[in-house]
């Protein structure tokens, strides 16, 4: 093999690694979901810089919310109480003099079966017990749980499901379980669960 020849074969096969790092960080960076990054209290120019979703700025001096841009799961970035959701459709961050209030949002892109809504809520259950959440009210609203009765609860369109949670004395979480009627799907029994997060608005 010719020097120029070896030269030239080194050349082809380091275009071919580069050429496939390159393909591999676009992949990586595209599989990123996007975020909202927030803390319940902090300023809200805070939340928008942590963010890879892109949100609209507070409004100063006004009480009000905005919506993501795009499809985006949320992080809460609490260093002791944080937790992530799945992708949500639908989702609201409310300030109040430029400081995060709330988060209200579904963390799902479209209406659930049942087995793929129960998986999605106890995994944020887990997540919550785990970071050091603990349910409140527990007679009256219980914790979500994968069994018979639970799920001809839920099946039941005028019951659904309902559980509250506390960090401490800092922040509470609402998870809601209902049926919904999905109109592209109106032979399948489809769920919708609504989370609602901000400091405590109920006792213990």
């Amino acid at each position: 093999m010719s020097l120029m020849h070896h030269l030239r074969w080194r050349r082809g096969i380091l275009v071919v690694v580069v050429a496939c790092l390159l393909t591999l960080s676009a992949i990586v960076l595209l599989s990123d979901d996007p975020e909202i990054a927030l803390v319940i209290g902090e300023p809200y120019e805070a939340m928008r810089q942590r963010s890879s979703a892109s949100i609209d700025s507070a409004i100063p001096g006004h009480s009000w919310f905005n919506i993501p841009k795009s499809d985006a799961r949320l992080r809460f970035a609490d260093p002791q109480f944080g937790f992530v959701t799945p992708l949500a459709r639908f989702f609201t961050v409310s300030f109040t003099d430029e400081k995060v209030r709330s988060v209200r949002m579904s963390p799902q892109i479209e209406p659930l079966l049942l087995d793929d809504a129960l998986k999605v809520v106890l995994d944020l259950q887990d997540q919550w017990r785990n970071a050091g959440w603990v349910p409140i009210r527990s007679k009256e609203f219980p914790s979500f749980a994968d069994t018979p009765q639970w799920r001809v609860q839920l099946r039941d369109v005028n019951k659904g499901g309902k559980t509250y949670w506390h960090a401490g004395n800092q922040y509470q979480v609402m998870m809601l379980v209902n049926r919904f009627k999905d109109n592209k799907r109106p032979t399948e029994e489809r769920y919708l669960i609504t989370l609602s997060l901000a400091t405590p608005w109920t006792n213990p």
